[in-house]
C-alpha cells in the first residue's frame, strides 16, 4: 500500500479530524513521560551523541565494569540533623549551653546559642558497633550493611539551592539531574517503562521538576514523576489512560504518527528533539500496560507486605523495588509529609517532634527496602542513596530546635559495590563541621557515577559551544568506600 493509500484508509477510519483535533486526541492518552519529550525546546537539544538508529534509551556500555546497575535515591529534602540520627557525639551532653570557640568560627544563624544535646538515646547495633539513635530502630538492624558518610560538605545552607546541588550538582536549575545524566550514560533495560522515575507521597521536593529534569539533555532522559500518596496508577500518573479510544485504535494513530515522523525524520537526517518525540510517543502507549503491573502489589506475599507496612513512605519503598526489579535504571523516592515539601525543616522548631514523627514514617520501609532487596540478590547490583541536602547545628535555636548547617553532615549508601558497616570521614567532637576525609557532593556524584561504571570526567554533553558534566570542573572518587 502507498503511503497516500494508507493515509486516506487511516483518515476513514477516524472521520478525518483536523490536524489540531487530531494531535489532541492522541496525546489525551500519553503520560507525562511523552508530554516531556514532547515540549522539549529544539534549541536546548544537540544532535549527534546518540545515532538515529538507536534508541535514546537502549542498554549502552559503561566505560568500565560497574559495581551497581541501578540505583535507589532515599532523599530526605528539609536537612535530617546528624547529630540526632547517625552522627553520635557525646561531646554535646558534656558541653550543653557552652559555646566552644570552634563553633564561633562558623557563620551559624543564631550565633549566640549553645551546644544542645540530643534529646535522642543512641545504642550500638550490628558487628560494625555503629552508634545509632533510638528514632531509628529498624536501619539499626541494617548498619552491617550501610556505609555512612560523616564529612559531608555543600556550598549554602539554603534549601533550594542546596537540594539543586544534591540532585543536579549545581545551584541553579539549568544543568540536568544526576538521574537523568546516569541514563543518558547507561539507557534503560525495561523498554516499557521509564529509566528515571520520581516519587514522592503528598509534596514534591522544592525546585520540582528540576529534580528529575533533562535540562539540555535530550528529552527521553527526563525523570516521569510519580505522586504515590495514592497507590492506584491512574491517580500516580495522569492522562495514563486514553478516554476516548480503545487500544487498537492509539495502535493506529501511533503507527501513523511514527510513518510521518520517520519521513521528516529522514529528511532532516537527524533530529534530536524528533527522536526524542518518537520514543517517547511509543514509550508512553507501552506504559499504558507495564504501570498497572508495577503498581499492582496484590502478587506479593503477605510476608512482604507486612515487612514494609502501611505507612506512604514505605508503599514507595515497596514500589521502588519493584521498578529496579523490572529494570528501571533509577528510582528517586522523597520524603514529605502533609504537603510540606521540606519535611525534615520541622526540626526547626522542635526536633523531638519534627523528627521522631519523620523518623518514624520512614525507618521500617527504608529497613524493609534494604532486607528485601538483599534477599532476593538484588542489593549487590542496586545503589540505595539515603541523604537530605545538609544537616543541622549541633547548636539550639528557640528552647529544642535546631537550626541549618551545610558545614558537615552525613549521608550513607547501601549495596552496589560500596563497603557494608563502615564509616567514612568525621565531623568535628560537636558535629558540626566535616574534618577528617571530608567529601563534598561533587565528590559523592562523582563516586556513585564510578559505581555506575561511568568516568565523571568522561560523561559528557556538549551544549552551547562546551561540554558539560555532572559535577561540572570539580569532583574525585571516594575510592575509600569502595568495596
Amino acid at each position: 500500500m502507498s503511503f497516500r493509500a494508507h493515509e486516506s484508509t487511516v483518515h476513514a477510519a477516524f472521520a478525518t479530524p483536523s490536524r489540531r483535533q487530531f494531535l489532541k486526541q492522541l496525546g489525551a492518552g500519553f503520560g507525562s513521560l511523552g508530554l516531556t519529550a514532547a515540549l522539549a525546546d529544539a534549541r536546548l537539544l544537540t544532535a549527534g551523541e546518540i545515532p538515529a538508529s538507536v534508541s535514546h534509551l537502549a542498554p549502552r556500555t559503561p566505560h568500565f565494569a560497574p559495581k551497581a546497575k541501578r540505583i535507589i535515591q532515599l532523599f530526605m529534602p528539609g536537612g535530617p540533623s546528624q547529630v540526632d540520627t547517625f552522627d553520635y557525639k557525646p561531646a554535646l551532653a558534656r558541653n550543653a549551653g557552652q559555646r566552644p570557640a570552634l563553633v564561633d568560627r562558623r557563620s551559624l544563624r543564631n550565633t549566640r546559642n549553645g551546644l544542645m544535646p540530643s534529646p535522642f538515646g543512641f545504642k550500638q547495633y550490628g558487628q560494625c558497633g555503629k552508634w545509632v539513635s533510638d528514632i531509628f530502630p529498624h536501619v539499626a538492624g541494617c548498619v552491617d550493611d550501610i556505609c555512612f558518610i560523616h564529612s559531608m560538605h555543600t556550598d549554602v545552607p539554603e534549601h533550594a539551592s542546596a537540594i539543586l546541588m544534591m540532585n543536579l550538582g549545581h545551584l541553579q536549575p539549568i544543568r540536568p539531574s544526576m538521574g537523568a545524566w546516569l541514563v543518558y550514560g547507561l539507557g534503560s533495560e525495561n523498554r516499557n517503562l521509564p529509566g528515571f522515575i520520581a516519587m514522592s507521597p503528598r509534596a514534591q521536593p522544592r525546585s520540582t521538576i528540576a529534580n528529575w529534569g533533562n535540562a539540555f539533555l535530550p528529552g527521553a532522559y527526563a525523570g516521569t514523576y510519580v505522586n504515590i500518596a495514592q497507590m492506584r496508577p491512574d491517580a500516580a500518573l495522569s492522562h495514563l489512560r486514553n478516554p476516548s479510544l480503545g487500544t487498537d485504535a492509539q495502535r493506529q494513530q501511533a503507527e501513523l504518527i511514527a510513518r510521518l515522523n520517520g519521513v521528516h525524520l529522514q529528511r532532516s537526517e537527524q533530529d534530536a528533539q524528533l527522536e526524542a518525540s518518537i520514543e517517547s510517543m511509543e514509550m508512553a502507549f507501552r506504559m499504558q500496560a507495564a504501570v498497572p503491573e508495577v503498581f499492582d502489589t496484590a502478587g506479593e506475599t503477605r510476608e512482604t507486605l507486612d515487612l514494609y507496612g502501611p505507612s506512604e513512605f514505605a508503599k514507595g519503598c515497596l514500589l521502588a523495588r519493584r521498578m529496579v526489579e523490572r529494570g528501571v535504571r533509577v528510582v528517586q523516592l522523597s520524603h514529605s509529609i502533609d504537603g510540606y515539601d521540606i519535611a525534615w525543616d520541622t526540626g526547626h522548631e522542635n526536633i523531638v517532634n519534627g523528627h521522631a514523627v519523620l523518623a518514624r514514617a520512614c525507618d521500617r520501609g527504608i529497613a524493609a527496602l534494604l532486607t528485601d532487596l538483599k534477599r532476593r540478590g538484588l542489593l549487590d547490583e542496586t545503589l540505595v542513596l539515603w541523604g537530605g541536602e545538609f544537616g543541622r547545628a549541633p547548636t539550639s535555636e528557640g528552647a529544642r530546635g535546631r537550626d541549618h548547617d551545610h558545614y558537615g553532615f552525613t549521608v550513607w549508601m547501601a549495596g552496589g559495590g560500596v563497603k557494608p558497616g563502615i564509616s567514612h570521614g568525621a565531623t568535628d567532637e560537636f558535629g558540626l563541621s566535616a574534618v577528617e576525609n571530608r567529601v563534598h557532593v561533587h565528590d559523592l556524584h562523582a563516586t556513585i557515577l564510578h559505581l555506575m561504571g561511568l568516568d565523571h570526567e568522561r560523561l559528557t554533553y556538549r551544549y552551547s559551544g562546551r561540554d558539560y558534566r555532572l559535577t561540572d570542573v570539580h569532583g574525585r572518587v571516594v575510592r575509600e568506600v569502595i568495596a
